[in-house]
């Protein structure tokens, strides 16, 4: 029997790509559309994954390819540091006026989230003159050095040390699995306690540079931080002198229902980090912060050869306009309430759906052995995706154990494909129960 072309080109990238460039899905495609693709067999998938959330603005929007095509017929590259253009500039002014950061704010633009991270902690180094980060558990943040070290998952940086130095870690505040019958209100003075006591035997707060932490963490599972906990870290960093980042990175740009997690919060941080939906899909990051820390960084200490590639800036600054023009958190709203409901219906009849979380449309459920928190099913998860998968369904998995499958469709996605996906995810997890 013949091969299919999708298996023919699963097999050439087995043979010409790194092993350690990670395989979430099989999917493969030749276009794609809104939110679904079309892969090289010509089946149509149902895409729930939106290139790990960097397509919140749907596959292929119209003005973001007709300004990227503009763009690339004037000029693609002259790298900033050497000569000045317009869409950098125009980017980092929407930036700025998106995300003020309790007054003026600055900008600048990278290609990737963990670099957007990376040059986030310099910054808030060269500020403080201090050296030590604080990060949490479940943390991911990206893979270069800094980065990775930032991120809690060993398995991304087995193998990789040594690691960056003066970096402390304290479990972020998970209200599911750490409540232990508290209240919510109990649970957050515990877990600032906590932090204050971790001065005290882990890390001087003198010597303090930065906490960053995501608002819903990405890969750890779509853990929501609670209100009560982000104002009280908000308290210490002012009490401290410790500049506090907020890594949006995968919640950015209406996937929260907000253009960022931070407006659902009522706290503005120090320094910010954005990039994934930013560009949808261009290689685009953006450091935002408060005008006096981003001054902070000397000169020639920050930025890079592609720091914000005129082409990307142009998608960019489309991406945000399209954006506005449809209205897209009004639409993410819409998809994470759908969503929602229906996780939280097929919560009541699977006790192994430990719990449904999310903020906006980035919603997840985390399955559970005898619905108990301390118990990950990464099992049951993965059978559920590849059940998913054989019906033209991509999804991926979340958290330290995979054991949270997550929702980052495109927020352009109708109704109708959005519940023929979620009754997919639904059949089969009757199926695998049953």
């Amino acid at each position: 029997m013949s091969k299919s072309n999708s298996e023919l080109l699963l097999e050439r990238r087995k043979n010409a790509v790194a092993n350690g460039v990670g395989v979430f899905n099989t999917a493969t495609v030749q276009s794609a559309k809104g939110a679904t693709i079309i892969d090289v067999d010509g089946r149509e998938l149902i895409d729930f994954t939106g290139g790990i959330g960097v397509i919140n603005a749907g596959h292929c929007p119209q003005p973001v390819v007709d300004a990227i095509i503009d763009q690339a017929q004037k000029y693609i590259h002259t790298s900033f540091n050497v000569v000045t253009y317009e869409p950098y500039i125009a980017l980092c002014e929407k930036l700025n006026d998106l995300f003020p950061h309790g007054g003026k704010s600055k900008t600048m633009l990278v290609s990737t989230g963990a670099e957007a991270v990376e040059n986030a902690i310099k910054i808030a180094k060269q500020a403080t003159g201090r050296n030590a980060v604080i990060c949490y558990s479940g943390a991911f943040h990206g893979r270069t050095m800094m980065a990775m070290t930032l991120t809690s998952r060993t398995s991304y940086s087995a193998g990789c040390g040594p690691y960056a130095p003066e970096v402390y870690r304290i479990d972020y505040p998970n209200f599911y699995k750490k409540g232990q019958g508290k209240s919510e209100e109990e649970f957050v003075e515990q877990e600032l306690n906590r932090l204050e006591k971790f001065f005290k035997t882990n890390v001087r707060h003198e010597e303090v540079a930065a906490i960053i932490i995501e608002l819903v963490q990405g890969e750890g599972g779509f853990t929501v931080a609670p209100k009560g906990y982000v104002n009280g870290l908000r308290k210490i960093c002012d009490a401290y002198g410790i500049k506090l980042i907020f890594d949006e990175v995968q919640t950015g740009f209406g996937r929260t229902a907000a253009w960022g997690a931070l407006e659902h919060y009522d706290v503005e941080p120090d320094i910010s980090t954005w990039a994934k939906s930013m560009g949808s899909g261009m290689p685009i990051g953006a450091i935002v912060g408060k005008e006096e820390i981003m001054d902070a960084a000397a000169p020639g200490t920050i930025g890079g050869t592609y720091i914000g590639n005129p082409v990307a800036c142009a998608a960019s600054l489309a991406t945000i306009k399209y954006m506005e023009d449809i209205k897209l958190n009004e639409k993410a709203q819409h998809v994470g309430d759908v969503i929602r409901s229906r996780f939280t219906a097929m919560k009541a009849k699977h006790a192994e759906i430990g719990e449904v979380r999310g903020l906006g449309a980035m919603i997840a459920m985390e399955f559970v052995k005898d619905n108990d928190p301390q118990q990950p099913d990464y099992e049951l998860c993965s059978k559920l995706i590849k059940a998913c998968a054989k019906r033209d369904l991509i999804v991926i998995a979340a958290g330290v154990h995979k054991s949270v499958l997550r929702i980052l469709s495109p927020l352009v996605i109708s109704d109708n494909i959005l519940n023929k996906g979620l009754d997919i995810i639904e059949e089969e997890l009757d199926r695998i129960m049953s």
